[in-house]
């Protein structure tokens, strides 16, 4: 199946105020696409509206359409559930559940979907889950233990693992390593590589050269000041994005000029 993600016209509020404007763009299945640009241009806002997370916070609204494997996830009756369910989300910060044990983390997603799984079936979600993460051999002979207990890159491979058990489509990934030591930033830029194989990843990077390093596309989004709406300003394959772009404003964005 082939979760191509197609955006028009997306418009993002918070209550009356335009936070991301006119974005129309294609994401390519099995890809990585990049979101660069300078911070509060609204790439993190954009990301969210991807599963319909941008809408939990109160007076949050998007207007245009984002069309998942030819499907509209704003199309009226989407139960937006459903949607974070095909479409997982990693966050800055690992976010294990700390009084659950590592093997209870992995599970946490699938349990919330109310799935009821046999004994049997678990231990192999959590070793499947755990193997997609390159977590498994780090951390097989202690599953009962707390996950709060690894460290900060193993956590967030367990977060990753955690997404993985629910079997997404699409995985979007929030500046997922800027919390995390150069070591364990490389463990999941080499994971992010291996796991677009199976899965469509969106990913918010503040880091040009791991953007110019996991990604296939790069998309540049500013913004014109404060209180103007972000816009994308150009899309392209990463290493012409890098090397060749066709705006201004994104060649001194890459070269560290601004933002």
């Amino acid at each position: 199946m082939s979760h191509r993600i197609d955006v028009e016209n997306l418009n993002v509020f918070y209550g009356n105020f335009l936070a991301v404007e006119d974005v129309s763009m294609t994401i390519a299945p099995q890809s990585v696409t990049a979101l660069i640009g300078p911070s509060g241009c609204g790439k993190s806002t954009f990301l969210r509206t991807l599963n319909r997370m941008h809408e939990v916070i109160p007076g949050a609204r998007a207007e245009g359409s984002v069309t998942i494997a030819g499907e509209n996830i704003y199309a009226p009756g989407v139960d937006p559930v459903n949607v974070r369910r095909r479409v997982g989300m990693v966050f800055q910060r690992p976010n294990p559940f700390p009084t659950m044990s590592i093997a209870e983390n992995v599970l946490a997603g699938v349990r919330l979907n109310n799935r009821r799984i046999s004994k049997a079936e678990a231990d192999e979600l959590v070793e499947s889950s755990l193997t997609g993460a390159n977590l498994w051999n780090e951390v097989k002979d202690r599953l009962d233990k707390p996950g709060s207990g690894l460290s900060g890159g193993q956590q967030q491979r367990l977060c990753i693992a955690r997404t993985i058990a629910v079997k997404p489509d699409v995985i979007l990934m929030d500046e997922p390593c800027s919390a995390l030591d150069p070591i364990s930033t490389l463990a999941i830029e080499d994971l992010i590589h291996e796991m677009k194989n199976d899965y469509t990843i969106v990913i918010v990077t503040h880091n040009m050269q791991q953007a110019s390093r996991v990604s296939d596309k790069t998309a540049f989004f500013n913004i014109a000041g404060t209180g103007k709406p972000g816009k994308l300003i150009e899309m392209d394959d990463t290493q012409v994005m890098f090397q060749n772009p066709k705006e201004k404003s994104t060649e001194d964005y890459i070269s560290g000029r601004f933002g």
